[in-house]
C-alpha cells in the first residue's frame, strides 16, 4: 500500500465556535489563521545546511519568507530555495523545514549564526539593540529615488487593504506592501508576524530577480525596530506604518537615511524622521 504524503498547510483552518450576540446564541463555522513553525537552514559551497533560525509563521510563500530573511540579516543573495528533504524528519516536518543555499560563504561564522537560531518570533535581529551594528551589515544601499508626497502617503494603507485577503477571513493577519513613489501597488504579502509579512514581500522581489529597494513599504501595524531594520537593510526609501514607531526605530530610520511615517489613514500620517 502506497502511503499518503502529508497534506500542505494551508494559511487558514476551519473551526466550529458559538457566537453570542445579546440573548442570542449562533452556532457556526469560523476561519483561523494558521500558525505554525518554519525551520529555516542555510547552506552554502563546503559546508551542509545547517539550522539558521526559526519563526512562527502562516503557511504560504515560504522560499519567499526564508530569501528576504536571509537578505535582511546580510547572509548573502539566495542561489536557491528548497523544502528540506533531510530523511530524518518526521512527516508533518516536510513542509515545515527550508534549506536556503548560498553560492559563497556567509560573512558571520557559523557560531554566530547559531546563536540566532533561538531568537523569537518578534524580530529577526534579537539581542541586537545597537543601531550600528544593523547598519554595518546591511546588504544594500539607501535609497536615493524619489518619494511620495504626504498625501499620497496617507492613501496607501487603504490602497493596500483590498488585497488582505486572509485579513478579511480571518481578522488576524499582519500585511506588508511595497509601492512605487507613485503610488503603484508593486506586491503584498500576509503572515500572522508583521515580521514575516515583510520578509515574504521583500523576498517575492528576489526570488523574480528584481531589486529589494522599492520607494515606500507600507506595514499593517506598529514602525517597530525588527521592521525598520528589515527596510533599512533592503534599501526602501519610506516606510508607512498604521501605528505608532518606537524610539529606537526612530533612531535606526534616521540613521539609515529612512524615511518614516506613523499614525497612517486617510485623513492624518506623522512624519517622525
Amino acid at each position: 500500500m502506497t502511503a499518503t504524503r502529508p497534506r500542505r498547510p494551508g494559511p487558514t483552518g476551519r473551526l466550529r465556535v458559538e457566537e453570542h450576540r445579546g440573548d442570542a446564541v449562533r452556532r457556526h463555522e469560523d476561519r483561523l489563521l494558521t500558525e505554525e513553525p518554519l525551520e529555516i537552514r542555510l547552506a552554502w559551497p563546503g559546508a551542509p545546511a545547517r539550522r539558521v533560525w526559526t519563526t512562527l509563521r502562516t503557511p504560504g510563500h515560504d522560499f519567499e519568507l526564508a530569501a528576504g530573511w536571509v537578505h535582511h540579516e546580510g547572509l548573502g543573495m539566495p542561489s536557491g530555495v528548497a523544502y528540506c528533504t533531510d530523511e530524518a524528519l518526521r512527516p508533518e516536518q516536510e513542509f515545515n523545514v527550508v534549506t536556503v543555499t548560498l553560492d559563497a560563504v556567509p560573512p558571520r561564522v557559523p557560531s554566530q549564526l547559531d546563536a540566532l537560531s533561538a531568537g523569537s518570533a518578534a524580530c529577526g535581529v534579537c539581542g541586537t539593540d545597537e543601531v550600528t551594528e544593523v547598519l554595518s551589515r546591511r546588504p544594500s544601499l539607501p535609497w536615493t529615488g524619489p518619494l511620495p508626497a504626504a498625501e499620497l502617503v496617507r492613501t496607501l494603507p487603504d490602497l493596500m487593504r483590498p488585497r488582505q485577503e486572509l485579513f478579511a477571513r480571518t481578522g488576524s493577519a499582519h500585511a506588508a506592501g511595497l509601492f512605487t513613489a507613485a503610488g503603484e501597488l508593486v506586491a503584498v504579502r500576509e503572515d500572522v508576524g508583521r515580521h514575516n509579512a515583510v520578509d515574504k514581500v521583500v523576498g517575492a522581489r528576489l526570488l523574480a530577480g528584481a531589486p529589494s529597494a522599492e520607494a515606500v513599504l507600507v506595514v499593517s501595524g506598529r514602525a517597530g525596530f525588527e521592521l525598520v531594520q528589515k527596510a533599512v537593510a533592503s534599501g526602501i526609501g519610506a516606510l508607512v506604518a498604521v501605528g505608532a514607531p518606537t524610539g529606537l526605530s526612530v533612531r535606526l530610520a534616521e540613521a539609515g537615511g529612512l524615511a518614516l511615517y506613523g499614525w497612517t489613514k486617510g485623513d492624518r500620517t506623522v512624519r517622525y524622521v
